[in-house]
């Protein structure tokens, strides 16, 4: 079919308000921590918990739902379940709300990643689809990164005590004075109207879905679920996004705790840095992969992310605000090399298979809540070592996994196609 770049245009903003909406809640956390009067850690972290339980009960079902109804159907409704989500908090901003509104959101996230990868493939072509996947990678790391500073800069205006006009005066008269940063939930309420009504105006190509794409029956699932190399690489997938978000929506709490910096003006930044690097990150790690086998690359991440994490744990305040993004950079590429040796370990129902590891990404539910149960019982610098061991299980993966192609030298197309299944 003829393409259409325009398109890819559109789904480049889509990634960037995915990413916009659902890599804040770090940032946020001491500020929930503080205004709800949180008495225990593992409570803050049952908030990216409800996101990421919801991501992995609606992986699959979103692979069931793109074959049954058209993008166009499941687009608009993977942007208003975000929507509701944010109206929902926005007006009743508590606690148990906010584990709602999360939960809300993450289903909606699941539908709209599961569908625009293969939209992506259509509108750019497949000869494109690895420039295209990099570039909307780019474009998700980049809206990590600018959403910690939104949030920053939008605080200290509704704090400021000036008279406010525009938009930010109308979210000053929205927001309760105690409350300032719910406003980005209205924030993301205007966007996400704004986008739901580009989708419902565009005209989206047909959408046929290729065998790595669809999900299969249940017979596929259940013979991988005999195979023991699909619970080595489920863990592998569990592990990689416990690790990412264990550390990243911690970030900023710890910076206050131990070093006392600022969250709105220090901790957000720098949790924004560590969603920068990791877009860094994978631009180099795909120059690796064509020059290093994927297993040596993997070992090399994990053992440069290990030596990272504990810089940034028992170092000074200047070596934490530079190691912590720097554990963004090496964990960056394990994604994509977990998913491409898994897929390359079995010879048949892929799409099932990427099923599955997809739901794995239900691992960044328990990071947080894992971090902040043990930093409740030996503090959070203690608790964090914790990720060190889920990138120990990763790196584990590189010696133990016997894929059965050759994964030296990975093509960009071949890597970003098994990436993007997710």
């Amino acid at each position: 079919m003829r393409r259409s770049y325009a398109l890819v245009g559109l789904i480049m903003l889509f990634w960037f308000v995915i990413s916009f909406i659902t890599d804040i809640i770090g940032p946020l956390i001491p500020d929930i921590i503080d205004n709800f009067h949180l008495q225990h850690l593992a409570l803050a972290g049952f908030i990216p918990t409800s996101f990421f339980v919801a991501y992995g009960i609606m992986s699959i079902p979103s692979g069931l739902l793109i074959e049954r109804f058209s993008q166009k159907t499941v687009l608009t409704a993977g942007f208003a379940l975000p929507l509701i989500g944010s109206l929902l908090f926005a007006l009743v901003p508590t606690f148990p709300v906010l584990l709602a509104s999360s939960f809300t959101i993450g289903l909606g996230m699941a539908m709209l990643q599961t569908t625009i990868n293969p939209l992506t493939r259509v509108a750019g072509g497949e000869e494109n689809f690895a420039f295209f996947s990099v570039m909307g990678q780019l474009v998700f790391g980049a809206a990590s990164f600018v959403s910690p500073l939104v949030y920053a800069r939008l605080v200290a205006r509704l704090t400021s005590g000036e008279t406010l006009h525009g938009l930010t005066g109308w979210l000053q008269s929205l927001t309760p004075a105690t409350l300032p940063w719910v406003s980005l939930y209205w924030l993301f309420a205007v966007i996400l109207v704004a986008v739901i009504i580009v989708v419902l105006a565009v005209r989206f190509p047909r959408l046929e879905l290729q065998e790595s794409e669809r999900s299969g029956g249940l017979h596929s699932y259940r013979e991988l679920l005999k195979n023991p190399r699909v619970y080595l690489f489920f863990l592998g997938m569990l592990c990689y996004t416990a690790s990412e978000q264990g550390v990243a929506n911690w970030i900023s709490e710890f910076l206050r705790q131990y070093h006392g910096l600022d969250p709105q003006t220090v901790g957000a930044p720098t949790v924004g840095r560590f969603w920068g690097y990791m877009s860094v990150g994978c631009l180099v790690g795909l120059f690796a992969l064509k020059l290093w086998d994927a297993r040596d690359v993997l070992k090399v991440a994990g053992v440069l992310a290990i030596a990272s994490l504990l810089a940034a744990l028992f170092g000074s305040a200047g070596v934490a605000l530079v190691a912590f993004p720097a554990v963004g950079f090496s964990i960056s590429v394990m994604f994509s090399i977990v998913m491409s040796l898994a897929l390359n370990s079995v010879d048949r129902y892929h799409g099932s298979f990427a099923g599955i590891l997809c739901t794995g990404i239900a691992g960044g539910a328990l990071g947080p809540l894992i971090v902040g149960w043990l930093g409740d019982l030996v503090g959070l610098r203690l608790a964090l070592l914790f990720v060190c061991v889920t990138i120990a299980y990763i790196v584990g993966i590189a010696f133990w996994a016997r894929p059965l192609v050759d994964n030296k030298r990975c093509s960009l197309r071949e890597l970003f196609h098994k990436k993007n299944r997710s």
